[in-house]
């Protein structure tokens, strides 16, 4: 039989067969064959296996083939992610932009693509909106705005979710748990029965644990991703991570210009002419600052 990794701990993997998608389908308790650690090979959330069935009813079973991987990330250490949805809050949270700039750079750093999206329209002014939708919407990522309260964005956010494995990333009290149950009400449900054959609920909010949302279609609470410190980068890099800035550069009179202090900055052109949001800028200067300080230590 085939599954998912939808959850590892305490040596146990909780492997989700995927008949039933819409239903939660099974979930199976198993161990890993001890060939993986002959191999040096360790099973992570969001592996694909094969498993051999030990016990029906008890839905135990053992672990004997890891299939091959799309992708891998570091941190958290999970596998076969397609796409990262950030999510923030419009107000109430209110935005902590350059906390959201990270996190754009920490999925870009790994590879993956990032979807936006700023939660409880429902609470927020249409200024406060606007005010979001210009700083974010030349920055080339998708952006959309969403209520889990009322259940505004979400056949938007389900297209945009479909046939892919999206990590969710997010400060807390934004709401993302009310959008992954607003996606699948039966979320909750999976995550309850994981619970219970570990008997350790208090520990379900600190490992990676993927939902199945639909066929072939799943969504990752990621905790590993409330780090805020950047992964390894020199400072002259940064500039790759603001995509905005890619079509000013030409413009620059300096090649490898870091869009500072140096005269002749298309960016900083760009930025006069409110072609480049000051949230953004403002974000990148705080970064460049905070990398170079911590080059000299």
């Amino acid at each position: 039989m085939q599954g998912k990794i939808v959850k590892g701990i305490a040596g146990f993997y909780y492997v989700y067969t995927e008949e039933e998608p819409e239903t939660c389908g099974k979930i199976y308790e198993c161990k890993a064959k001890g060939i993986f650690r002959k191999e040096n090979r360790k099973p992570l959330t969001g592996d694909d296996v094969k498993l051999e069935i030990l016990d029906e009813e008890e839905e135990t079973g053992n672990i004997v083939e890891l299939l091959p991987r799309r992708s891998e990330l570091v941190r958290p250490a999970v596998a076969n992610i397609d796409q990262a949805l950030v999510v923030f809050a419009v107000v109430k949270p209110e935005p902590n932009f350059n906390l959201l700039d990270r996190f754009l750079i920490m999925m870009e750093q790994q590879g993956l693509d990032s979807i936006i999206c700023f939660n409880k329209q429902d609470i927020a002014t249409p200024e406060e909106k606007e005010e979001l939708r210009h700083a974010y919407e030349g920055t080339g990522y998708r952006v959309l705005f969403a209520s889990a309260e009322k259940r505004e964005g979400m056949e938007e956010l389900k297209r945009l979710l479909r046939g892919k494995t999206t990590a969710v990333a997010g400060p807390s009290g934004v709401g993302k748990s009310s959008l992954i149950n607003c996606l699948n009400p039966s979320a909750g449900m999976q995550t309850g029965e994981i619970s219970r054959k570990i008997d350790r609920g208090k520990h379900t909010t600190r490992h990676s644990e993927l939902i199945a949302l639909h066929e072939n279609t799943y969504i990752m609470d990621t905790p590993g991703f409330t780090s805020l410190q950047l992964f390894s980068m020199e400072k002259e890099e940064l500039k790759d991570f603001y995509p905005e800035f890619a079509a000013c550069e030409e413009a620059c009179r300096f090649r490898g210009c870091m869009h500072l202090n140096e005269p002749d900055c298309g960016v900083k052109e760009a930025l006069r002419e409110g072609k480049i949001s000051p949230v953004r800028y403002r974000n990148y200067q705080m970064l460049f600052q905070e990398l170079q300080d911590r080059r000299k230590y």
